[in-house]
């Protein structure tokens, strides 16, 4: 298939195979490419293993992703893989506590399946657990959220399952086993080397770790401070686990996990990085790390899978060098504590994926790729910092220990532990889009609407939502000039916040905001920031869609 890239605002055309090759196959990387396709831009994905990498890895998300998730549809398919982990981790736990079980009585008649209850996300802060009940549920960041008010227990495998077979729906074209090798930028796309064919496309994006190839030989600055950890998990079997405490276990030797999952095990050792990151993770190693921190006699018999990981935390001081961008692990790096790293790759993802969609195909000027390091990098930032505040907490020092015990008691109180929820939640992430409104730039209220549907269920197709709360003749006149961008939606809505009228981005982040009474001040510069300016039918006299005459394109 050929297309063309149109460059804005310049009459000259490349030929290229797509808009945007994507590096990396992972969920990032499909994420990206759904939005992407979405968006109406052609995509390719170049994934250089030939099967999806089963070592273990994330096992939760958190609210910003999930509410992505929701807005595409895609939340049944989350809630029951969360209910089988719930089973699986469920029936550990009667294993560890409960003695054996007496002969099964005769079957009963089985009672109907009780409805599946997401628990509510709560978390922990280098291994300090929370306690759902002290969080604060009148909060205004936790009002409005709708079904995806929590986050949900997946693993990172089963989100790549997920996103792959919606890849596959939207026609995301997606090659295993094609490693990218290399890359040549012109004035008006990328040729891509790899380990089969080159690829010609208008934007290369790296979602290709945190060793990324596509980052270094671009030249991204990616600065930040060195491992200081040596940190293992892994899935095993053994014997002697009577010994082992399940949950989080902070001792002399540094921290161990053991669980939810049965054979699920995680250590850390606080005595440097370790001698060679890539050499294979044996069973003898992980028995000696496991045997040192937790002072157990374990025997490990076998390994299904196994990683090495470290503390080591930097970030691009941009995402984006011309026609090369980067995004997840590529953009950024820390260690696993929290589970923040699949959350932050996604997020960038879906915050990314529209903006460049719309750039590649012509709908909007590249300033509007600005936005993109603009909006993630303080996030990203945070991230690297809340990693090494734990890392810091969790070492076996008198000192840590000490303010370890500082930490705990502010989480036993209303306000700490609201706090921290709404921090590892995501809860508290927020765009500064400039605009004076305060939904302006956060996700936006999963309203209830009179005909029964809920503001997410309009944002399914990736376009922008000008939302009519008043029945606003200016609001759907203006709105014409984005008839294909945005979708107008006028509807009653009985609760929620006193507005007239909410443009929310395909991200489903709130542009432009209005209160009743106030008017319109300000949308049509929203509508042109974010959807770029208006169609020539409606605009200005002789104006073309980039608001120059079209005689001269």
């Amino acid at each position: 298939m050929i297309v063309t890239l149109t460059s804005f605002g310049n009459d000259h055309d490349a030929a290229t195979d797509v808009d945007v090759v994507v590096a990396g196959g992972g969920p990032v990387g499909l994420m990206l490419a759904c939005e992407l396709r979405l968006g109406g831009a052609s995509v390719l994905v170049l994934e250089r293993l030939a099967e999806m990498d089963q070592t273990v890895k994330a096992g939760s998300l958190n609210v910003p992703p999930i509410e992505a998730l929701y807005r595409r549809g895609l939340l049944p398919q989350v809630l029951e893989e969360q209910r089988r982990m719930r089973e699986y981790f469920q029936a550990f736990a009667r294993q560890r506590q409960a003695p054996p079980p007496p002969p099964p009585p005769p079957p009963a008649p089985p009672a109907p399946p009780a409805a599946p209850q997401p628990p509510r996300f709560a978390g922990h802060f280098a291994g300090l657990f929370l306690d759902a009940a002290l969080i604060d549920g009148t909060d205004p960041d936790f009002a409005d959220r709708g079904p995806a008010a929590s986050g949900a227990m997946i693993t990172q495998q089963a989100v790549e399952t997920l996103l792959g077979r919606r890849a596959a729906e939207l026609g995301v074209e997606v090659r295993r086993g094609v490693e990218v090798t290399g890359f040549a930028v012109g004035e008006y796309g990328v040729t891509v080397s790899t380990s089969g064919e080159p690829f010609r496309a208008g934007w290369l994006v790296a979602c290709d770790g945190g060793r990324s190839l596509v980052r270094r030989q671009a030249g991204f600055a990616f600065p930040g401070t060195g491992p200081e950890i040596t940190g293992h998990q892994a899935v095993v079997e053994m014997t002697g686990t009577e010994a082992l405490r399940t949950g989080w276990n902070l001792t002399e030797g540094g921290v161990y996990v053991f669980g939810p999952a049965p054979g699920r095990i995680l250590t850390v050792e606080f005595d440097g990085p370790p001698e060679d990151r890539d050499a294979p993770v044996t069973a003898a190693e992980l028995q000696t790390s496991l045997r040192h921190v937790s002072g157990a006699d374990v025997t490990i018999t076998a390994v299904h899978s196994a990683t090495r990981f470290t503390d080591n935390a930097r970030q691009a001081t941009t995402y984006r060098l011309g026609r090369v961008l980067l995004a997840g692990d590529a953009a950024h790096v820390h260690s696993p504590f929290g589970g923040q790293g699949l959350n932050l790759g996604l997020g960038d993802a879906m915050n990314l994926g529209w903006k460049l969609a719309a750039v590649a195909r012509g709908r909007a000027p590249e300033r509007l790729l600005d936005s993109y390091t603009t909006e993630r990098h303080p996030i990203g930032a945070w991230v690297l910092d809340w990693s090494r505040a734990q890392v810091a907490l969790m070492r076996p020092e008198p000192g840590a220990r000490a303010l370890s015990g500082v930490v705990r008691d502010l989480m036993g109180t209303v306000s700490g532990t609201t706090y921290f929820v709404k921090r590892i939640s995501g809860l508290w992430q927020r765009y500064d889009l400039g605009h004076g409104h305060e939904l302006a730039g956060r996700s936006a209220p999963d309203l209830l609407l009179a005909d029964g549907t809920r503001l997410a269920d309009h944002l399914h197709d990736g376009r922008g939502l000008l939302l009519d709360l008043a029945g606003d003749p200016e609001l759907r006149a203006l709105a014409q000039g984005w008839a294909g961008r945005v979708l107008l939606l006028t509807a009653a809505c009985g609760e929620g916040p006193e507005l007239s009228a909410l443009l929310v981005r395909p991200d489903g982040y709130v542009a432009w905001a209005s209160d009743q009474g106030v008017g319109l001040n300000g949308l049509q510069t929203a509508l042109t920031t974010w959807f770029g300016p208006p169609d020539a039918a409606v605009g200005p006299p002789g104006a073309g869609p980039f608001g120059v005459s079209s005689a001269s394109r």
